[in-house]
C-alpha cells in the first residue's frame, strides 16, 4: 500500500499511536507522582476519581456511541439535543459529588481532603460541556485528528500534574493535571472539530438513541460493579494508605501485562472476523494459535514479574512502597487472566457470541459478591485481591470452555 494510504487520517497507524502515547505519559505520570507523593496521597486521590467513576457509570447516557454507531448521522438539532443532553448530565454529577463531599471524607477516612472532591467534582463538568463534534469524527473514522487531541491532553496532564508535585502540591497535582488536560480537550473539540452544534438547551429528536444506548448504560452498570466494587471495599474499610497501596500495585501490573493485551484485542478482533469469513477451519486453528502463543508468553511473564517485584517497586516507587509488593505478586497473575480474557472476548466477538462474555462477566460478578466478604475478613487487603483472581478465573473458564466447545 501506498504511503499516503498508511498514513490516511483514517489509518490504524494514528490508533496505534495514539495508545502507545497516551498509555506512556499516563504510566510516566503515575509512577512519577506514586514515588514523589507515597501511598497514602496516592489513595486519597483514588478515592475522589473513585466517586467521578461510579457517578458517571450510573448515568451513562450511552449517547456517544449510539451516534457513532447509528445509520444516519445526526442532524444539526439532534447534536444541539445531545450537547444538551451531556453537558446537563455532568453538571449535575458535578454539583451532586459537591454535595455529597463531606458525606464522603468521612465516610472514607479522608479528614482534610475535601477540597480533592470538590476539584474532582470539576472533571464530569468539562466533560460534559465538549462538543459531541468528537463523535462525529469518530464516525467519520477521523483518527489522525482524534490522536492529536488525545495525546494533547495526556500530554498536559502529565507535565501539569509533574510540575505541580515538583513544587509542593501534594495529592492535589494528580487533579490538576486532570483538569488541565480535559479542559485543553475540550477546548480542542470545539475549536479543531465540526459540525458545531447549538449550544441551547433543547433535549427533543434523540429519543431513536434510546433503545440503542440503554445496553450501554447496562454494561457500564455491570463494568462499574467488577472494576470498581474491591476499591469501594478497601477505601471504606482499610482507608486511603491501603487503597494506595492496592491501587499502585493493580495500576503496575495492568500496565506490564493486560494493556498490551488490550491493544492487542483491537487487532485479534478484525483478524478473527475476517478469517471467519474466508475460512471457519482456518480461523479456529489461528485462534487457538494465539490463544496458546498467549498463554506461555503470560505464564513466564507472570514468573519473572513475581521474581522481580520487590526490586522492581524499589527502582521504580521507592522503599515507601515495598508494601505493595504481596499485592502487586497476586495482581500480575490477575491482568494475565485479565490478557487472556481479551483474546478470548476478541474471538468470542469475532464468532458471533457476545452473550458468552455477558455470561462470563454476571459470573465473575457472582464470585466476587460471594468471596470479597469472607475473604476480607480472613486475610484482609490481600483477600480481596485474591478474590479477584478467582473471579477472573471463574470467568476466563467459563469462555474457554464455550471457545474450545465450539472451535
Amino acid at each position: 500500500m501506498p504511503a499516503r494510504a498508511r498514513f490516511g487520517h483514517d489509518a490504524a497507524f494514528w490508533v496505534l499511536l495514539q495508545q502507545v502515547v497516551v498509555r506512556g505519559l499516563v504510566a510516566v505520570k503515575f509512577l512519577a507522582i506514586g514515588r514523589i507523593l507515597g501511598p497514602e496521597a496516592i489513595g486519597a486521590v483514588s478515592i475522589a476519581l473513585l466517586a467521578v467513576a461510579i457517578a458517571e457509570s450510573l448515568s451513562d447516557t450511552g449517547l456517544a456511541q449510539a451516534v457513532v454507531q447509528g445509520r444516519d448521522a445526526p442532524t444539526h438539532d439532534e447534536l444541539g439535543a445531545v450537547w444538551a443532553t451531556l453537558a446537563m448530565r455532568g453538571v449535575l454529577i458535578g454539583l451532586l459529588l459537591a454535595a455529597l463531599a463531606p458525606l464522603m471524607t468521612s465516610q472514607f477516612h479522608m479528614s482534610g481532603s475535601i477540597g480533592l472532591i470538590l476539584l474532582a467534582a470539576v472533571l464530569p463538568i468539562m466533560r460534559g460541556v465538549a462538543s459531541p463534534a468528537y463523535f462525529i469524527v469518530t464516525r467519520q473514522r477521523g483518527f489522525q485528528t482524534l490522536a492529536g487531541v488525545e495525546t494533547s491532553a495526556a500530554f498536559t496532564d502529565c507535565a501539569v500534574g509533574l510540575v505541580c508535585a515538583l513544587s509542593g502540591a501534594g495529592a492535589y497535582s494528580v487533579l490538576i493535571g486532570l483538569v488541565a488536560g480535559e479542559l485543553l480537550k475540550t477546548t480542542l473539540t470545539w475549536t479543531a472539530m465540526s459540525p458545531r452544534p447549538p449550544i441551547r438547551f433543547s433535549f427533543a429528536g434523540i429519543s431513536h438513541y434510546v433503545n440503542f444506548s440503554r445496553w450501554i448504560w447496562a454494561g457500564s452498570v455491570v463494568n462499574l460493579l467488577l472494576n470498581q466494587f474491591d476499591k469501594v471495599v478497601v477505601a471504606k474499610l482499610l482507608g486511603p494508605m491501603q487503597l494506595g497501596a492496592y491501587q499502585m500495585s493493580s495500576k503496575l501490573a495492568q500496565m506490564l501485562l493486560a494493556d498490551a493485551a488490550i491493544a492487542m484485542s483491537q487487532y485479534l478482533f478484525p483478524t478473527f472476523s475476517e478469517h471467519l469469513r474466508r475460512d471457519v477451519a482456518g480461523a479456529r486453528k489461528l485462534f487457538r494459535r494465539y490463544l496458546l502463543l498467549a498463554g506461555v508468553g503470560l505464564t513466564v511473564l507472570v514468573i519473572v514479574l513475581r521474581i522481580a517485584a520487590e526490586p522492581l517497586f524499589n527502582f521504580v516507587l521507592g522503599p515507601a512502597w515495598l508494601s505493595a509488593v504481596p499485592l502487586f505478586r497476586i495482581f500480575v497473575i490477575n491482568m494475565a487472566i485479565g490478557a487472556v480474557i481479551a483474546v478470548l472476548v476478541s474471538w468470542l466477538r469475532a464468532a458471533g457470541m457476545p452473550k458468552v462474555a455477558t455470561h462470563a462477566s454476571i459470573i465473575q460478578a457472582i464470585v466476587l459478591c460471594v468471596t470479597v466478604p469472607v475473604a476480607m475478613h480472613l486475610w484482609g487487603v490481600t483477600g480481596i485481591a485474591w478474590a479477584m483472581t478467582a473471579g477472573l478465573g471463574s470467568a476466563a473458564a467459563w469462555m474457554l470452555y464455550r471457545s474450545v466447545k465450539e472451535a
